[in-house]
């Protein structure tokens, strides 16, 4: 071993034959020259220092490492050693992290592979549940590994609470999809999605809310996005989504309509509806904010806080069984066949493609029922205002229709 100011000058002048040469300016740096099993030689920058008992050793490639740069990797590593740090474990602790998938980058894959057998529809709903926030957030930039079943538990309740049991088995199917092309691909160790419980099957709701439970939460809800969307729903039948992400430039207060775009609602078509006063009021009271399209909520996918805003709600309500907000729907269509609405105008106004807009039938009737659908909704918005406010209704009511 001999001893030398390394340089770059001083290693160009060094003899083609084997032999470690040690830096006289930095102890544990050197360059160490070496023959390979085939006799060709090859050369090092090394590092050498002690880790406690250990003697450990970093080797650098000239080919990729300038003597500068070797030299301040030197340093930086002696440093480390001198604070009582291992530089080689934790580059090597640095290196596998560093190669570990995230939840995020794994799923763009999964996404990308399964885009060439999925159809679209279900493809996009792959991506919903796999990238969207609403979904598994905290999950996205976290390494696969690190991923808990108790990661994945907390998220299924929380789905549970604010979207139903339904939504929260959709998303656990297509975890578990995801999770499994992982597990076969050996990106994960095992499947923590398949040991969760499994959300239970819905069963179908036909809870219609009583005229007096009706009242209560009408005069319950306040001047709040959520108490706006609340009255909303009850006067337009509308989907929670479809109200929470409404859009300024889904709504006409000139005409006196919103139009739900067709990528955000359930069948895929627009639907447009003719609001009564009522609903014309509740949306010029919300104030527009420049730049921004959502008319509710506080952040760029509208309204979001339900389950929070619910329990809010259901304070200032009391003592009433249990209700949901999609029963506020099952209100709207029964209210209406009471007061003698014809089924296929409900169905219009619910955007159903069944009954008259299924088959054949629907092949050929393209009627929009636009004044059959602005009367009806006017008649259960007086229908609701009369229940409100105990005063007589204008409605007549007409015999039920069969």
């Amino acid at each position: 071993m001999t001893i030398l100011n390394l340089n770059r000058d001083t290693i160009r002048t060094l003899p083609e034959t084997e032999g470690v040469y040690r830096d006289s300016t930095l102890k544990g740096f050197a360059f160490a020259r070496r023959r390979a099993a085939n006799g060709t030689m090859f050369d090092r920058f090394v590092i050498q220092y002690r880790h406690g008992e250990l003697q450990r050793k970093i080797t650098l490639d000239p080919a990729k490492f300038s003597f500068a740069q070797a030299r301040d990797y030197a340093k930086q590593a002696l440093a480390q050693v001198q604070l009582g740090i291992d530089p080689q474990a934790a580059a090597e602790a640095a290196q596998v992290k560093a190669e570990r998938l995230t939840f995020a980058d794994a799923a763009k894959q999964y996404l990308t592979m399964k885009g060439e057998s999925l159809r679209p529809s279900s493809l996009k709903l792959a991506a919903l549940y796999l990238e969207s926030p609403r979904y598994f957030p905290t999950l996205h930039r976290k390494a696969l590994d690190d991923i808990t079943r108790s990661d994945v538990a907390q998220h299924l309740d929380r789905i549970n609470t604010e979207s139903g049991n339904a939504s929260a088995g959709r998303a656990r199917a297509h975890l578990n999809s995801f999770v499994t092309w992982c597990l076969r691909r050996g990106h994960v160790r095992e499947n923590v999605v398949i040991a969760t419980e499994a959300p239970k099957a819905s069963v179908e709701r036909t809870r219609d809310l009583s005229a007096d439970e009706l009242r209560r939460v009408w005069l319950a809800c306040d001047e709040s996005d959520y108490g706006r969307i609340v009255k909303l729903l009850i006067l337009t039948g509308c989907r929670r989504e479809e109200i929470g992400g409404l859009r300024w430039s889904e709504v006409n207060l000139d005409r006196g309509t919103i139009t739900i775009a067709a990528e955000r609602s359930k069948n895929h078509r627009a639907h447009t509806l003719p609001l009564p006063p009522q609903a014309l009021e509740i949306l010029a009271s919300v104030k527009q904010v420049p730049g921004r399209d959502y008319v509710f909520g506080g952040r760029a996918e509208g309204f979001r806080i339900w389950a929070h805003a619910k329990r809010t709600l259901l304070k200032a309500i009391g003592d009433m069984p249990e209700w949901r907000l999609h029963d506020l729907r099952h209100t709207l269509s029964t209210g209406l066949h009471e007061l003698g609405t014809a089924p296929n105008i409900v169905e219009a106004i619910l955007n159903h493609v069944s009954g008259h807009r299924e088959g054949v039938a629907g092949r050929y009737n393209h009627a929009t029922y636009d004044r059959q659908i602005k009367n009806a909704l006017a008649m259960w918005a007086d229908h609701v205002q009369s229940v409100v406010t105990g005063e007589a209704s204008k409605v007549v009511q007409m015999r039920r229709v069969g």
